[in-house]
């Protein structure tokens, strides 16, 4: 794993890299990552609700929930579960579009390091979400982050 990424959210020609550092324990920030109830509170850019229908924390275990947009839109979400390493990392296969998802989990201190890569399948498929997805993982850090600060 590559540690030396500077916090922000970025692009390159396939990822989109977001990089945070959060003022919570990982014991926290990994609960607000594996807790259903909580996930659901943070997910998504802001004005983003979620309806969660299935959510099998394991490998090949399955995450299907709707997006609400704050413009009525709805999105499905598919995903799989290919890794869990309690307080270390968490992989998924987004399903449509295709791209792998990698959170990895680090303790910095009393603080915790969430490094969180989207890799497509090709430079294609990342430019027909580059111009919302780097925004919005952005966003979604940003609502991970209020979460964190009002539960402590």
């Amino acid at each position: 794993m590559n540690t030396n990424y500077e916090e922000g959210t970025f692009a390159t020609d396939r990822e989109i890299i977001s990089v945070r550092t959060f003022d919570a324990p990982i014991e926290r920030v990994w609960k607000a990552w594996t807790d259903p109830e909580q996930l659901k509170l943070w997910w998504g850019p802001k004005g983003f609700t979620n309806t969660f229908h299935e959510f099998d924390l394991k490998p090949g275990g399955h995450w299907r929930f709707i997006m609400h947009g704050p413009d009525g839109t709805d999105y499905k979400n598919h995903s799989v579960f290919v890794e869990i390493v309690p307080q270390e990392r968490i992989v998924f296969d987004h399903m449509a579009p295709r791209f792998r998802v990698t959170a990895t989990f680090e303790t910095v201190g009393e603080r915790t390091r969430l490094i969180w890569t989207g890799v497509f399948p090709t430079a294609t498929e990342l430019d027909k979400v580059k111009g919302f997805a780097v925004e919005g993982n952005r966003q979604n850090l940003d609502r991970l982050e209020a979460l964190l600060a009002n539960s402590n």
